[in-house]
């Protein structure tokens, strides 16, 4: 917002004209003033609010500085600088509050009497990104992600069975198989946790992302691309459609077979088509051949997946 910019640009200027004075500033949400704390009585700010109070922001940056050096339990999930309060406030999880924390508290208030405790009732977690192409572990084994949906991503029925448990990329832990069918068809769908997004993204192995923007099916002789976790970005052309493969495991019907090379790992990996490559196509499914000499390589088509699982595609 524009309001919000002006204030901003005051309050940086009230920080370069007041120094050691400034105590923090802030916008109220109410009524879209802007409040500029000082430590000395007297002092006005144009086009602010002001409002004394004891602790400089240097000193409370100072404060959080050494609390950055001493290690935290892990009941204490976070500490940070809150200028409104003009106080360093310390966030320890109440449910999981123990003898350490509370040292580790004392330590932190025997520092500075600007230190002031909140309760939470969680601690926080890394958030992660999926994409399509990426790789996904199952205990030993690796596939690759197909697609983002809203609560999780498709990939090959072959890479688990339902209830299976799923890493991401980075091998931490991302959520559970909640359907999967194979033989017969090859698809399936994973429930993630609330540690990772779902993009509309797909790894083009260049540093880039593709952007999915819907699932429109590419024709017949068309040129088509995929992404996978053991050998990146291939491109090729549609060969056929409905095509029923033969695998030792059971037939598996309905695939699109294309002249585009995949290997081992590459499973479950995404398959797009049509301008900048953003129409979701299928995931790997199998094929023979290699990346190095060529080869065949068949794909599970996407819209089939998301109608049999009652799932909607993340596009952007």
């Amino acid at each position: 917002m524009a309001s919000d910019q002006k204030a901003s640009d005051v309050a940086e200027r009230a920080k370069a004209s007041l120094g050691d004075a400034f105590g923090g500033s802030w916008i109220d949400q109410a009524s879209g003033r802007l409040t500029v704390a000082v430590t000395k009585s007297g002092l006005s700010v144009s086009g602010a609010d002001t409002k004394v109070v004891q602790n400089s922001l240097a000193q409370l940056n100072g404060t959080k500085s050494v609390l950055d050096l001493m290690t935290a339990p892990a009941s204490i999930t976070s500490w940070r600088v809150d200028e409104k309060s003009n106080a360093v406030v310390v966030e320890v999880n109440k449910n999981t509050r123990d003898a350490a924390a509370d040292q580790w508290i004392s330590t932190a208030k025997g520092i500075s009497g600007a230190v002031q405790v909140a309760e939470v009732t969680e601690n926080p977690t890394p958030l992660y990104d999926l994409r399509g192409g990426d790789a996904i572990y199952m205990g030993g084994g690796r596939c690759s992600l197909g697609f983002s949906v809203q609560g999780g991503f498709v990939t090959a029925g072959h890479c688990g069975t339902t209830g299976t448990a799923v890493s991401g990329y980075n091998r931490v832990a991302a959520g559970t198989f909640a359907g999967s069918v194979f033989p017969g068809n090859d698809y399936s769908w994973v429930r993630t946790n609330a540690s990772w997004t779902p993009r509309p993204w797909v790894n083009h192995y260049n540093g880039t992302n593709v952007t999915v923007k819907g699932s429109t099916e590419a024709a017949v002789g068309a040129q088509i691309c995929r992404s996978g976790s053991t050998t990146g970005w291939h491109c090729g052309t549609v060969q056929a459609k409905n095509q029923t493969v033969n695998y030792s495991q059971g037939s598996v019907r309905g695939l699109t077979r294309t002249n585009v090379c995949a290997e081992p790992g590459d499973s479950g990996g995404s398959w797009v088509a049509g301008t900048a490559f953003g129409q979701a196509q299928g995931v790997t499914s199998g094929g023979s051949g290699n990346c190095s000499s060529g080869g065949t390589t068949y794909f599970q088509p996407v819209n089939p997946i998301l109608s049999r699982f009652g799932l909607r595609l993340v596009t952007g």
